[in-house]
């Protein structure tokens, strides 16, 4: 009986330890012409047109980038295996971006490219995160949106440190530092 009663146990728990796969992927979006998202490629360089905004408030600001990134996520159950799937992206938002007419420079530019390039950083180290932890059918979803929420904070703070050390990019000796820095880091990216 007690044979019987432990392979009824064994033969009850199998769900509970099914396999679990976790793929983290970059999401393959390819936005129409007409779109207002740019997703990050390394080899597409941000250009002046690509500002569509109308600029904010008067600062010291000569240009804006909004920047950031997101994920979707699902879980498919099948044939006692679990698939968790985080699609991973990285955009500019093109109407929320602007440029004060007449203030455009390559200088101005390679500057607000950069804090597109730390959005990129900073996602890269999301997907990082995301592989490292232990994903289950039970707390994926809280898991995701935990990482999520700290490497939002770690963005804005890294976003906020480039702007205040380098005086929005007036500080050209700062913004060298920061430009050797960031291309680093972006180097240090798996391709």
């Amino acid at each position: 009986m007690k044979k019987l009663f432990l392979l009824f146990c064994i033969i009850a728990s199998v769900p509970c330890f099914a396999q679990v796969t976790v793929t983290v992927n970059w999401s393959k979006h390819v936005p129409s012409l007409s779109s207002d998202t740019i997703y990050y490629n390394s080899a597409k360089k941000l250009t002046w047109p690509d500002f569509k905004g109308k600029p904010g408030n008067p600062s010291d600001a000569l240009a804006v980038t909004s920047s950031g990134f997101g994920y979707m996520a699902a879980m498919k159950y099948y044939n006692g295996k679990t698939d968790i799937v985080v699609d991973i992206y990285c955009y500019f938002s093109k109407q929320s971006s602007w440029v004060r007419q007449g203030r455009e420079s390559g200088y101005a530019l390679n500057h607000e490219q950069h804090h597109f390039d730390v959005t990129y950083i900073v996602t890269n180290s999301f997907i990082q995160k995301l592989k490292a932890v232990k994903l289950t059918r039970n707390n994926y979803g809280e898991m995701i949106e935990k990482i999520y929420n700290e490497s939002c904070r770690e963005l804005e703070k890294m976003q906020n440190n480039y702007d205040g050390q380098t005086k929005n990019g007036q500080l050209r000796n700062i913004q060298a530092e920061w430009n050797d820095k960031i291309d680093q880091q972006l180097g240090g990216i798996a391709k």
